[in-house]
């Protein structure tokens, strides 16, 4: 079991300077404290997402970090031009010795895409298509493919990434029947579901892992997303999760309500107030015993091996965060995991 942090970089109070120097605060805090990885989101036009050009971002995680994993979760591969994409992935993984989790996707929301000019019923083909020139750019050492969308001739690949064939994939799965291709292709994933969802997914996950003819110990990770904040009673941490949670959930649907729709995956909204995301078991606010005994539960009711903290959100203050990441680290991550 290991542990992770997932951000999504959502906009809170104060300056944006400020913002981000504290961002990186945080970051170089989950290092010390012996997270696995760090994943951040790529969002655009909404002030859910601060890191809408995920790979600037990542070459500062990358210089102030120095175990932490990281990456995007995930690079919206339509949104990106394919050469230049391969460049960055390169660079950030040579920068960081290796270090880069490589998140891809095409992209949640429909009104982004339309911003930069694409149709949302392009973006699944042009996902693929993107997605194979980037592992075939990644692996070769001269580029050429033939596409609807993309078509490039003896293109050399001067980059190279540390991590070879590439960096391990990782991509964001709502249903059962995601996990055949990412089986086929030793491609982790992360949930955003309650438990009950979750599972349905890590034991289809399992079952096609066999089937192909892996051990079980070398599956890749299956991970769930959940809020957490902690403090030194159960109380305090609710009345700081609950203001904090409500501008997330206000920033997570402001561009839908602008336009008066809502997610095609009705699972992706979260409920309106925090009591009802605990009461599902979405989010966990409390003292050390009341996340332990949550996170005991959800952690085999989903069957996963990877949990993705979301401790930084809404108009959470960076010392909320340092508290809630210090009183995890020290009274409940070790139940789970070896002390880093």
């Amino acid at each position: 079991m290991k542990f992770g942090v997932f951000d999504h970089m959502d906009r809170a109070s104060g300056p944006l300077d400020r913002f981000y120097a504290d961002r990186l605060a945080l970051v170089e805090a989950y290092d010390k404290a012996g997270f696995y990885g760090y994943h951040v989101a790529e969002h655009h036009a909404t002030p859910l997402g601060l890191a809408s050009s995920p790979s600037v971002w990542l070459s500062a995680v990358a210089q102030r970090t120095t175990r932490l994993r990281f990456g995007p979760l995930v690079y919206t591969l339509p949104l990106y031009h394919p050469l230049r994409l391969i460049d960055e992935v390169c660079m950030l993984d040579q920068m960081s010795g290796g270090r880069l989790l490589l998140g891809i996707g095409r992209g949640i929301s429909p009104i982004e895409n339309r911003y930069f000019g694409i149709d949302p019923t392009d973006t699944a083909p042009m996902y693929a298509e993107a997605l194979e020139v980037l592992l075939r750019g990644l692996t070769t050492a001269e580029l050429t493919f033939e596409g609807k969308y993309y078509n490039f001739r003896d293109v050399p690949m001067e980059l190279t990434p540390l991590q070879r064939p590439y960096p391990p994939l990782w991509y964001g799965i709502g249903r059962p029947d995601g996990t055949v291709w990412t089986a086929q292709h030793n491609v982790n994933v992360v949930a955003n579901l309650d438990a009950p969802g979750t599972r349905a997914i890590t034991d289809r996950y399992r079952a096609e892992w066999a089937a192909l003819g892996h051990a079980p110990e070398t599956i890749p990770f299956m991970a769930v997303n959940r809020h957490i904040v902690m403090a030194d009673t159960d109380q305090e941490a609710l009345a700081t999760a609950r203001p904090a949670y409500r501008q997330w959930r206000a920033s997570f649907l402001k561009l839908w309500d602008r336009h008066n729709m809502r997610p095609a995956n009705q699972a992706a909204v979260f409920p309106e107030e925090f009591d009802e995301a605990e009461a599902t078991g979405r989010a966990i606010a409390g003292g050390p015993a009341k996340v332990r005994d949550f996170l005991a539960r959800d952690i085999a009711d989903g069957g996963i091996n990877y949990l993705l903290c979301r401790f930084a959100f809404g108009s959470l203050t960076r010392e909320a965060v340092e508290r809630s990441t210090s009183l995890f680290t020290r009274h409940v991550m070790g139940e789970f995991s070896p002390s880093p």
